[in-house]
């Protein structure tokens, strides 16, 4: 007697990543009676999550559940976390991502690391019978064994945290910057780690970026500067100050993050930080046990101890090579995606909700999704991935109508998420009352000094 002969529609979708947006694939998978199968290459949920976990999101716990997950959740006696507060990167994995899950059971599998995406039996070139071949992923496993699965679809949620931008001005790393990488971070410092603190108490670092997290790596060692003599940042920034190099401040109607900006100007108006505007970076050389960034103009600043690198992510396409992806040429995001989140025109809360649709590949049945899928750009929040996944799950299930029907509405200006400061005696007050108008209140009055001269060059 022969045996049933497997078809695709029996083969799992596999889900590369668990992290927020991943898990939450796999919810409305399996709350549509498909099968995931959710391959993460740490050895928990979140991985990725846990490395920034000191850093407190500005997004509170109610922009932070995906619907389908928290249906998940419920019977396993799960406690939703306070809907108003904002959680660190910390309390998300354990509060929430990993009881996912752990929900999920055997459905996700720690310690996997894809290496190779394809369809079975045919490269990139092959057009026979293509989309009728199942997909064939290739893993790696921690003990080094390999393994080739098979799946029905591809969502890769696996996010871009692994692959942080050089600081060199043209994409590419800096001359000077590999040798010099055991003084450079990409990542935001946890300065509560008492050898991180060590790191850079009494020296001078180097925070380069515009973004949140260039914010927040100001703030925490202008606070360290006013402990620790001798602590000092210059802020490279490869644009000039304008109106909104600081975020919108007390007008923000995100509190968390109108004070973080506020704390980083606060940070160069005390002086513990020098601004240094329109710095394109070039070299990086060594000076004695110092570094040195040269400017692309040939400018050269003071000498100094670290760098912090803070200039974004990219997303890895290398394990994606032998399919057939429609990427736009400047962001690295589908196609039909890129004009809806070209940073050079929207921030988070003006990115239109999307789906299936624009998030489809010529590789038919083949998702990027969450970060991943936004390429370099930072405007990502997770609300939209939610969105994205529940909108794939309905298309992978057959369900068009429901794959192109918008379930989310923003807030005048979104939710965005990304770095802001843990509770500290200066911090403002970001607790919601019906008083403060939830979300999008002013954040309280933070007082500031006289603002400083920016400086275009070294001091």
């Amino acid at each position: 007697m022969n045996a049933p002969t497997t078809t695709a529609s029996d083969l799992p979708t596999v889900v590369i990543g668990a992290g927020p947006i991943g898990l939450a694939a796999a919810a409305h998978l399996a709350g549509r009676g498909l099968e995931p199968l959710v391959l993460e290459a740490g050895p928990a949920a979140a991985s990725a999550v846990r490395e920034w976990g000191h850093v407190r999101l500005f997004s509170t716990w109610a922009e932070l559940v995906d619907p389908a997950a928290e249906k998940l959740l419920a019977p396993t006696g799960w406690t939703a976390p306070d809907s108003a507060a904002y959680p660190s990167g910390a309390d998300w994995a354990e509060r929430y991502l990993q009881p996912l899950a752990d929900a999920l059971g055997d459905r996700v599998r720690y310690g996997a690391t894809v290496t190779g995406v394809s369809r079975l039996g045919r490269d990139r070139v092959v057009d026979a019978d293509r989309e009728r071949q199942p997909f064939t992923v290739h893993l790696r496993h921690t003990d080094g064994r390999t393994e080739r699965l098979t799946a029905r679809a591809v969502i890769d949620a696996s996010g871009t945290w692994s692959t942080p931008s050089p600081l060199g001005g043209d994409g590419l790393p800096a001359p000077g910057e590999h040798e010099a990488s055991a003084r450079i971070s990409y990542r935001v410092p946890d300065l509560d780690d008492p050898a991180v603190r060590a790191r850079y108490a009494g020296r001078r670092t180097a925070v380069i970026g515009s973004g949140a997290s260039a914010f927040t790596a100001l703030a925490q060692l202008a606070a360290l500067a006013r402990e620790t003599p001798g602590t000092h940042a210059s802020w490279i920034q490869r644009r000039g100050i304008g109106d909104a190099t600081f975020g919108g401040g007390e007008a923000d109607q995100l509190p968390a993050r109108g004070a973080l900006g506020l704390a980083a100007k606060a940070a160069v108006d005390d002086g513990h930080a020098d601004a240094v505007t329109g710095f394109r970076t070039a070299t990086v050389e060594a000076e004695g046990a110092q570094l040195v960034l040269v400017a692309e103009d040939g400018r050269r600043l003071e000498p100094v101890d670290e760098v912090i690198a803070l200039t974004g992510f990219r997303p890895d396409l290398s394990f994606l090579s032998e399919l057939r992806l429609g990427l736009d040429e400047r962001l690295q995001a589908p196609v039909a995606l890129a004009p809806l989140i070209d940073p050079n025109q929207h921030s988070c809360g003006t990115v239109y909700p999307h789906g299936a649709k624009e998030l489809s590949h010529p590789e038919q049945d083949v998702y990027l999704a969450g970060m991943k899928s936004y390429g370099r750009a930072p405007t990502f929040l997770a609300l939209t991935g939610y969105e994205q996944v529940r909108s794939i799950a309905a298309a992978l299930a057959g369900d068009h109508e429901a794959a192109e029907r918008v379930e989310l509405v923003f807030a005048e200006t979104g939710v965005c998420g990304g770095s802001g400061l843990f509770d500290t005696p200066d911090a403002p007050d970001t607790t919601q009352t019906e008083e403060s108008g939830g979300c999008c209140a002013a954040p309280p009055t933070l007082q500031i000094g006289a603002t400083a001269p920016a400086t275009t060059g070294g001091c």
